[in-house]
This record gives structure tokens, C-alpha cells and sequence, in this order.
């Protein structure tokens, strides 16, 4: 997600606050969150699919192979 949209999110939720919306606006507000949402839900799965984690004994564990969709 760039920052013009972000910043349109922004810009919404100003003017939600102070005059409130018309419906085309919170429809796009809600799509623009949507997405928004869904960009942090893939930017926080491929962080957490590059995570391995050194178990006592020795071993490495790659969690992103156990337990994750790094295949994909």
C-alpha cells in the first residue's frame, strides 16, 4: 500500500470525524481499510515466515517450513 492511499484513509477519518461522510466515501473508506488491513496481514506472515528458532539441543528449526505457507 503507497502512501496516497494511506493518507486518503487519513483524510477520511478526519473528515468522518468532523462532518461525516457521504455513503460513496464510507464505501471507499471501508475498501481502503480492507486493503490496508490485508498488506499488514502479508507484510507480518513474511516476517514471521523467516523467523528459526535454535532449539536446546543444538538444532535449528525454520518455523516458516513448519509452520507457515513459505513454499508458496
Amino acid at each position: 500500500m503507497d502512501n496516497t492511499k494511506i493518507d486518503r484513509i487519513n483524510a477520511l477519518a478526519h473528515k468522518q470525524k468532523s462532518v461525516g461522510l457521504t455513503e460513496e466515501e464510507k464505501i471507499e473508506q471501508a475498501a481502503l481499510r480492507k486493503e490496508y488491513i490485508e498488506s499488514i496481514r502479508e507484510s507480518l506472515r513474511a516476517n514471521l515466515n523467516n523467523i528459526s528458532i535454535q532449539d536446546a539441543d543444538g538444532s535449528i528449526t525454520d518455523l516458516g517450513e513448519k509452520f507457515g505457507k513459505k513454499n508458496e
